[in-house]
């Protein structure tokens, strides 16, 4: 019997979040362990007039191309992989693995070979995205794989990834009209500002937002949601920053990351776990190691670390800024084939000041 929440949740990227209309073509991109989903969205698609397509993902078969590819067929992108960045009006996508360590025995070189040939088709993803062409979202569907990795029973992850999402609420829609009202306040308030400044124990961050826009990330995007996100001016991020959480990419988990900043780009880079994987992702492309985004997490809802960066960027009380690729609708014109979000607690002796006052303090807005 399906859980009543996954219909919820379903119910809730069509029509809130990918807001699908008559007429709309709407790719589903999922998995087999995340069918349960998959098959409800296309149920809510249907019956909002959408035309639903799946795709079904498989991280061994992925594993299988990276290991057994020769470099032309890696770098091959085949004449179906373009159409749903340039023609869909709507991109669902659900995270649920069946590993999530599936890829970390593989080259990281040959994922970087991987990444950077299909760099057009991400810039065309963010592209129509901001000018409205796409309406995007990514979210995960509880599953052992997830649950394994957040140390939690699979109905414990559940309930959480349901409570994250608010689908537990009577009316999720309206719960997340409330998280977008909250954000729009603190959203104006940045309007026209020009300089954020960090510092607590784990940062000593100075950089520009001078004609720059903070975006109120709502659960449109990202589902759950609960931030706030700008891109920095590209050459004016100056100082030092450690990263208090794990980065995990491509299956591979980073630890103790500190990076320095000279005019907005990474001058020093060490971690005490797989440092050798962070260098080799910072030298992807010249605009790996610039910021594309700095962010603050408001959802008090995510309390715990899952090491899945959908839920952990958004924890209430952190901070985190992503090396790479910038979205263009905060001004950004950084380019990259990454995209890195990396985690900073502020909930102890940290604070950012903005054009100088006082803005947040130990995790809280003060304004």
């Amino acid at each position: 019997m399906n859980d009543p929440r996954t219909t919820k949740l379903a119910k809730l990227l069509v029509e809130y979040s990918a807001r699908v209309q008559p007429g709309d073509w709407v790719v589903i991109r999922g998995t087999v362990a995340g069918a349960p989903l998959v098959r409800e969205l296309v149920r809510e698609t249907l019956a909002a007039g959408g035309h639903p397509t799946v795709l079904w993902d498989d991280e061994q078969v992925s594993e299988i191309l990276l290991r057994h590819s020769s470099d032309a067929q890696i770098e091959y992108i085949s004449p179906m992989e373009p159409l749903p960045y340039a023609q869909a009006d709507a991109l669902i996508r659900i995270g649920a693995p069946e590993n999530t360590r599936a890829l970390a025995g593989v080259d990281p070189a040959r994922q970087r070979l991987q990444q950077v040939a299909r760099r057009p088709l991400m810039e065309e993803y963010l592209r129509r995205g901001d000018a409205g062409e796409l309406n995007w979202v990514v979210t995960q569907y509880p599953c052992p794989a997830l649950a394994q990795e957040s140390d939690m029973g699979v109905s414990d992850y559940a309930d959480f990834v349901f409570g994250a999402t608010l689908v537990d609420r009577e009316d999720p829609i309206a719960e997340w009209q409330r998280v977008h009202d909250m954000q729009e306040r603190l959203v104006q308030w940045l309007r026209g500002k020009r300089r954020v400044v960090v510092r607590g124990p784990n940062a000593e961050l100075s950089l520009s937002i001078e004609g720059r826009t903070f975006i109120n990330s709502d659960g449109r995007h990202n589902m759950p949601s609960g931030e706030i996100f700008t891109g920095p001016v590209e050459d004016s991020v100056e100082g030092w920053i450690r990263f208090t959480y794990p980065a995990i990419h491509a299956g591979r988990e980073v630890e103790g990351i500190r990076l320095a900043f000279e005019q907005g780009v990474v001058v020093e880079a060490t971690a005490e776990k797989n440092e050798a994987y962070l260098q080799t992702l910072l030298d992807s492309d010249e605009g790996a190691r610039r910021v594309g985004e700095f962010a603050i997490g408001t959802n008090d809802g995510i309390s715990r670390f899952t090491k899945s960066i959908l839920f952990d960027e958004k924890i209430g009380g952190t901070i985190h800024v992503a090396v790479g690729a910038g979205y263009p609708s905060t001004g950004s014109v950084n380019r990259s084939a990454i995209h890195w979000d990396m985690i900073c607690d502020m909930r102890d002796g940290s604070e950012i000041l903005v054009d100088g006052d006082l803005f947040y303090r130990n995790g809280k807005f003060l304004v």
